[in-house]
């Protein structure tokens, strides 16, 4: 080869190397752990992609571990062990558990402050944002999944009973005139079922007529609250259901949400349920139904307040490098825009967590499209500010104390103890681990000052 032909191609080399674009920069991996399986897992990775299609600094993994239950044991596991996500979702009744553990996670104010990422928490609805901020209105953990209790009615079977279909019951006593009418007609097998009971049948029950379900505000003070929902207004409804029981009007079908089946199989023509159901009962039930807002007692003053929220928030874990904490605070951003929050509601059936995103999916015209979408949203943010006792209940070891609570209600609904038998019984028990939880808050706080 001929040296100047030697010379040009080492020249064409060196030009082809220096003009070669350097490689892009390794987005940064988040680790998001979450509880959703099925259809509301397809609408996670939905967003998760349209996340880490908005950016190429971080890359957002979103892992399913089984149910709430499982993935929060399995989540605090792999922390203590130094693993583990940056985000973890837990369910609303472990709240005030991770609260508590002040060394699990990172205040979610914090992680968007250092960030730079500014997120007004009085932008969401008062009831979601105060259940998961501290004493000063500070967001602990980012509100994600949220449902509040509705009714659900089969109009053809109200149809076949005499009833209007357009009359949904208001009150206990408007729906058990009306349940009685299904059962004289025999325009189904059951009048009523209901899902999650301790969480609708007492919880929300209390909340609606502002009535207290816990000392300390229902937890919201501090570790020391003990349980005193066995309240007269608590025996009046659980009484009221027993008796439905033994009327064949009420059938207990179980704790969580088994009662979905009956209600989209025809069985049962009234379900008291999560306002998230509505996307299931609509794919499977093969008939005309409407949703209500959930009934109350119209002999209490201010009555109905709001009801109560549940689902669940997601926490930042602590002990992550920084960048990662930034990678976090910039997909709850991402996670509070008004356009994303409107696609999940309307595409899971939870409910909007900021006024802004309600107001976009009612110009978009879903709930004209998709009649009683709206009603959870309206009984959530009824009166504006929760009162009281309607902000929500924000317990320690609430997990196990809400399984108490479905147990003794189960041995009314089978004959074995009275109301307020059980009622009083779920008290006492509850407070055993309730009591065992503030021990432990307050030898974590005695540990911290030692060390």
């Amino acid at each position: 080869m001929k040296a100047s032909t030697l010379l040009l191609a080492l020249l064409t080399a060196a030009t082809t190397a220096v003009a070669a674009p350097a490689p892009a920069p390794k987005a940064t991996d988040i680790q998001f752990w979450h509880a959703m399986d099925g259809a509301l897992g397809e609408q996670v990775d939905r967003i998760v992609a349209e996340f880490n299609a908005s950016q190429s600094e971080y890359r957002l993994v979103a892992t399913y571990k089984g149910s709430y239950d499982e993935t929060l044991a399995l989540g605090i596991a792999a922390h203590a062990k130094g693993k583990g996500p940056n985000i973890l979702q837990v369910v609303d009744v472990g709240t005030a558990s991770m609260m508590a553990a002040h060394n699990l996670y990172r205040p979610a104010y914090e992680i968007l402050e250092h960030a730079g990422v500014k997120l007004d928490s009085r932008a969401f609805a008062q009831p979601v944002a105060s259940y998961f901020s501290d004493g000063r209105g500070r967001l602990l953990a980012f509100p994600f999944n949220t449902s509040t209790p509705v009714l659900y009615y089969n109009k053809d079977d109200f149809a076949a009973a005499g009833l209007d279909p357009e009359k949904p019951p208001r009150t206990w006593y408007d729906l058990q005139a009306q349940a009685l009418k299904v059962y004289e007609k025999q325009a189904a097998k059951c009048a009523l079922t209901t899902t999650w009971p301790g969480w609708i049948m007492l919880e929300n029950v209390l909340a609606l007529h502002n009535e207290e379900f816990a000392t300390g505000h229902n937890g919201f003070d501090g570790a020391n609250a003990e349980l005193s929902f066995n309240t007269l207004l608590a025996m009046r409804h659980v009484s009221l259901l027993n008796s439905w029981v033994k009327s064949r009007l009420f059938f207990y079908t179980g704790r969580r949400d088994e009662g979905e089946k009956r209600f989209i199989a025809g069985e049962c023509a009234m379900l008291t349920s999560s306002s998230a159901s509505y996307g299931k009962i609509r794919k499977g039930a093969q008939f005309k139904f409407a949703v209500a807002p959930l009934p109350y007692y119209d002999d209490f003053k201010g009555a109905p307040y709001n009801t109560l929220m549940g689902g669940a928030g997601l926490w930042a874990m602590s002990g992550k490098k920084a960048v990662e904490d930034r990678g976090v605070a910039r997909f709850f951003a991402f996670l509070a825009r008004p356009e994303v929050q409107a696609a999940w509601h309307q595409n899971t059936g939870y409910l909007p967590i900021s006024r802004a995103a309600y107001e976009l999916t009612r110009e978009q015209g879903f709930y004209d499209r998709n009649p009683g979408t709206d009603v959870g949203v309206r009984e959530i943010m009824r009166g504006g500010s929760p009162a009281a006792y309607s902000r929500g209940i924000r317990l320690g070891n609430y997990i196990q104390v809400r399984a108490i609570l479905d147990e003794e209600l189960e041995s009314v609904w089978a004959g074995n103890k009275l109301p307020k038998a059980a009622l009083d019984e779920a008290v006492v028990r509850g407070n055993v681990l309730l009591k065992r939880f503030a021990n432990s808050v307050r030898g974590e706080r005695r540990t911290a000052s030692v060390q």
